[in-house]
């Protein structure tokens, strides 16, 4: 079942039992459901098909491609507000059109900055792997460090392609195929595709970060100049929600205690860390060696929540395997470096301390020497979400678990 404890009937959509809401948009609600069949359980989206009609988006829902002037218009806005945010020093990171919205007068608002980030002082470079897997630039997944905002502009340029051909130019099944594509940026155009637009697209989606297009000069394209009108900021805006808050007036959310909490990772209390320390001292937790078939890792990050598991996911992704993330936990699975059995792992995250964070890893399925492996490659691709602090001898030291070798 959805949910439980006392409360209002659940709704049955399908195959499907809906429960509480999870989130809300302007035109939509995000509700938990689970699967009667199989027991699995989903984010559904719900749209108000009133405020849809009322508000004319009805066609860009139903046909997935815009007109390339409306394309184009929307694209103009994207490039203002992504450039303002650059010449602030943010970086967005994960652009895509579920993160465009839409004023009351149809300019586009850039929207979830859950991921943004700005280099560290005395870097030009940021480090973090992190983003939706088909917007992501190639350099990001190189794990070598990449320019903020030539990431941030070729995500713009997957949008603008999405926004005309209504599909990604980047979208396979299997994720080492796509990151392969997404590397040598192998993609084709729709015959309907202008001459201008794909020339500044292939400009945009270069794999090159040094040679790729920048934002002063997407603005001086032939292309995006047509009909271009600089945003200018509405002052003293009135909003009438009346419709909005009548769409989603639902009685079933008076009754949202009835189900778990998804606010945030769990927190660990003292008596928590005691016990998986073993003791009082703490420093074990870090460093104690485990038993060859209990093996586990854990390490601290200062990183929000949020980000450690998108980083982690997108890491584990670009080394080839399937990931599933629920309340703050991550299962990641897939063959082995030989494809000759199943590996699966469990990855959670806790919170110790006010912007402390403890990762765990342990081993579900596979063979121990291959999880040992696997623990090795992938945190070795993790160190910009670890957290690493002096040793009396004044050198770096990540704190996490050391790992048996049987």
């Amino acid at each position: 079942m959805v949910g439980g404890g006392g409360g209002g009937p659940l709704r049955r959509v399908g195959k499907y039992e809906v429960g509480r809401t999870i989130g809300e948009g302007t035109f939509a609600k995000v509700k938990f459901a689970q699967n009667t069949e199989t027991g699995e359980s989903v984010a559904m989206k719900v749209l108000d098909r009133s405020s849809i009609l009322k508000n004319k988006m009805a066609e860009q829902i139903r046909h997935g491609r815009l007109s390339e002037a409306d394309a184009r218009r929307y694209f103009q806005q994207l490039i203002d507000g992504v450039d303002f945010c650059h010449k602030k020093g943010v970086y967005h990171r994960d652009l895509k059109p579920e993160n465009l919205l839409l004023d009351s007068q149809g300019n586009l608002k850039i929207s979830d900055f859950g991921l943004s980030a700005w280099p560290a002082q005395g870097s030009f470079l940021l480090r973090t792997t992190c983003g939706t897997p088909n917007y992501v630039a190639p350099e990001v997944l190189s794990h070598k460090g990449y320019n903020g905002a030539l990431a941030d502009t070729w995500s713009c340029g997957v949008i603008l392609y999405v926004l005309l051909a209504g599909y990604l130019p980047f979208d396979e099944v299997d994720l080492t195929t796509l990151y392969g594509k997404i590397e040598s940026a192998e993609y084709s155009f729709p015959a309907w595709f202008s001459g201008g637009a794909k020339s500044l697209i292939r400009r945009i989606l270069d794999p090159n970060p040094e040679t790729r297009i920048r934002i002063e000069e997407i603005r001086s394209d032939e292309w995006f100049q047509k009909n271009y009108e600089p945003i200018k900021e509405i002052e003293n805006e009135e909003v009438n929600l009346d419709d909005v808050n009548a769409a989603f007036d639902d009685p079933e959310d008076d009754n949202e205690d009835a189900f778990e909490d998804e606010t945030g990772p769990l927190t660990l209390n003292a008596f928590d860390l005691i016990i998986l320390s073993q003791g009082l001292n703490l420093a074990a937790l870090f460093d104690r060696r485990q038993d060859c078939d209990k093996l586990q890792n854990r390490f601290l990050s200062r990183n929000p929540a949020k980000v450690i598991l998108s980083s982690m996911e997108v890491v584990a992704q670009s080394m080839g395997f399937k990931t599933h993330i629920r309340n703050y936990k991550m299962r990641v699975e897939g063959l082995n470096a030989d494809k000759t059995s199943h590996l699966s792992v469990m990855v959670e995250v806790f919170e110790v301390a006010p912007s402390i964070f403890m990762v765990e890893l342990q081993r579900a399925a596979g063979d121990t020497s291959e999880y040992n492996t696997f623990v090795n490659n992938y945190c070795g691709k993790l160190d910009d979400i670890i957290w690493k602090f002096p040793t009396e001898k004044g050198k770096s030291r990540i704190p996490r678990l050391s790992k048996s070798h049987s």
